[in-house]
């Protein structure tokens, strides 16, 4: 198969792609390296089966070719990184999420959106279990993983502050 891979300089991202190649994929992976690294990626750049797109996302891009899959992981993940860059996380949240839906949908492709477990806010259980519905301010300073846009207007008036 020919997956497309968004978030692949990520730590999650990067060992993503090592098991799809491992089983014999051909990986077109995406980032714009905000906050992924790109020595996560040093081993891939030479394997016959991985291209690199240095790309936002949350802008209008293209693949040539066909894909099989997409596989949106990009999003700044830990609090420190969607606190420094809110407005980033936000639109690779939501934006993000379009394009590489568009890109599926143009493809023939099927999708898979991935997450972080801060979607649940400051959890109260742990580990996080998909039936866990969480613990999140919509108005806190990490509140803007998995509210509606109208809820995330206070990340944007303190981005811009």
């Amino acid at each position: 198969m020919r997956i497309a891979v968004s978030g692949v300089a990520g730590f999650i991202g990067s060992h993503f792609c090592d098991h799809l190649l491992a089983e014999g994929h051909t990986v077109v992976g995406l980032d714009n390296f905000l906050t992924g690294s790109r020595r996560n990626l040093e081993h891939l750049t030479k394997h016959p089966s991985f291209g690199l797109l240095e790309q936002n996302v949350s802008l209008s891009f293209s693949i040539d070719g066909p894909l099989d899959a997409v596989v949106h992981m990009a999003s700044p993940a830990s609090p420190k990184e969607y606190l420094e860059h809110p407005i980033e996380t936000l639109e690779a949240g939501s934006i993000g999420t379009q394009r590489m839906l568009e890109l599926a949908l143009n493809h023939g492709a099927r999708f898979l959106l991935t997450s972080t477990s801060e979607c649940y806010g400051d959890p109260l259980v742990h580990p996080q279990v998909e039936t866990y519905w969480g613990n999140v301010n919509p108005v806190g300073r990490s509140g803007h993983h998995g509210v509606p846009p109208q809820a995330r207007r206070p990340q944007q008036h303190r981005a811009h502050l």
